[in-house]
């Protein structure tokens, strides 16, 4: 922290001399700059040689930007979208070289004059204290822009543009963010409030109401909470997890999140439940972390805690209740036989869930619908239409287990019915799975869920649905 604070004062002190450099001085820094003209300074960053005058220039760009409001801060983005693409003239000048003499220089300079100028311009703009935040948050933006863009059905060049300069984001901040700059820290009651803040903040699975039901996730001994940092971001968590130690495979997320219960003894923990993992930094989309975290956690757990065997998931299934009210008005649904059709109409009574009877005819024909949802129901891309779902089988997890009525909150049951399942990292396997999910596309699942499915069921369809 100290080498950090250290680095940071010392860009400080370059900054503010090259002010004097560039021109302006600290009274400048809060003066108001329309976006073509803070364009125009983005043009001088990328073609100055200084350090100092560059770093300050790019602090200045940066601290205009975040005092836009949002219509202003999309006209800049539109601009430099369209406006610091690659030279097309240098590249066919490359691609000529190359062709005329195809050397390993003459390739480097083609990959040089096919970069676009975006890229240099944010490598710039990181040069100033605190630069990689600003740019996340900028992303983000972005992200909002392109959305909207999309919605109003704007000009094919402009999105193809804007989509490009999110390109040059993504692909940097992978750079950035791998996973030799990352740390993982826990989280505990002793963790400076600030950090606690934005845990309960940046929660996005089950909501953390207050300080006493953050408390109640982090301090008992049988609670663990994991977050990666980054040194650009001090105290800015990227993703974080949240652990449940018990006895035994966990099927339902109230007992869990219980307000009064026992800490269970560590010694009768044989189980790590991972049952919230929120991505908290909506501007590094794309970037991959959970995947090392989980591993990491994994292997932290097991060598504090050498009783604990098994590690799964308990996670939701954000997309499966609208999956399942389109395949109920089909003509042909998906793993659903008439007789499930018409039980699951029980689900548009409202207190369905608190009638035993109803209940059981709903799990009957539920729970085979979960298992055609999750090993035939397939996107576009021949991948699994759950978010959840591709990003834990991607790791190389396997489904293993689908909990009936598992999270009955309000949310629960509006996103899923109440559906949450488990996912098993078992340490032995993960490669095996994540090699045959990412070549062949295959669903690594228990026995138990196979037989859920339905007889003569069709092999997996593709179904075009907007992914979450």
């Amino acid at each position: 922290m100290a080498a950090i604070s250290f680095f940071g004062d010392l860009l400080q002190t370059i900054s503010d001399r090259g002010r004097d450099l560039i021109g302006f001085g600290r009274g400048d820094l809060a003066a108001r700059a329309n976006s073509v003209e803070l364009v125009n300074l983005c043009e001088d960053l990328i073609s100055r040689r200084g350090e100092a005058s560059g770093v300050a220039l790019a602090r200045l760009i940066l601290d205009r930007y975040a005092a836009f409001a949002l219509a202003e801060k999309a006209t800049f983005l539109r601009l430099v979208a369209m406006e610091f693409g690659a030279d097309y003239k240098a590249v066919e000048g490359a691609m000529t070289a190359y062709r005329d003499s195809p050397t390993r220089a003459a390739l480097g300079a083609l990959h040089e004059a096919a970069e676009p100028r975006s890229q240099e311009l944010i490598r710039r703009l990181n040069l100033a204290r605190d630069g990689t935040f600003a740019l996340v948050r900028m992303r983000e933006d972005l992200m909002t822009l392109r959305r909207e863009l999309r919605a109003a059905g704007e000009d094919h060049a402009l999105i193809e543009a804007v989509d490009s300069l999110d390109s040059d984001f993504e692909h940097l901040f992978a750079s950035w963010f791998n996973r030799g700059f990352l740390v993982l820290r826990p989280i505990a009651w002793t963790t400076p409030a600030h950090i606690l803040e934005k845990i309960i903040r940046y929660e996005a699975v089950h909501e953390i109401a207050g300080w006493d039901d953050l408390r109640r996730r982090i301090e008992p001994q049988d609670r663990r909470c994991f977050a990666f940092f980054h040194p650009a971001l001090v105290d800015e968590p990227l993703i974080f997890v949240e652990v449940a130690l018990t006895s035994g495979i966990a099927p339902a997320i109230a007992p869990i999140l219980a307000h009064e219960r026992d800490p269970l003894p560590l010694r009768a923990a044989n189980t790590a439940v991972f049952y919230s993992i929120s991505n908290c930094q909506k501007g590094l989309a794309g970037v991959t972390f959970g995947n090392f975290l989980i591993k990491q956690v994994v292997e932290d757990l097991a060598r504090e805690i050498p009783t604990l065997k098994t590690f799964v998931t308990l996670s939701p299934v954000p997309g499966f209740a609208k999956w399942l009210d389109r395949e109920r008005r089909a003509d042909a649904p998906l793993g659903l036989t008439r007789e499930d059709v018409e039980a699951l109409r029980l689900l548009d009574s409202p207190d369905w869930q608190g009638d035993k009877a109803k209940c059981e005819a709903v799990r009957k024909a539920l729970i085979p619908a979960g298992a055609a949802y999750f090993l035939r129901a397939k996107n576009e891309r021949g991948r699994p239409l759950d978010p959840v779902a591709r990003f834990h089988l991607g790791n190389g997890a396997r489904l293993e287990r689908m909990n009936f009525l598992g999270d009955v909150s309000g949310k629960g049951l509006s996103q899923s019915y109440g559906l949450m399942v488990n996912y098993l990292y078992d340490l032995a396997a993960i490669e095996k799975n994540h090699e045959t999910y990412a070549n062949l596309g295959t669903v690594s699942a228990s026995s138990a869920v196979n037989r859920e499915l339905r007889a003569n069921i069709p092999p997996p369809r593709a179904v075009a649905l907007a992914e979450a």
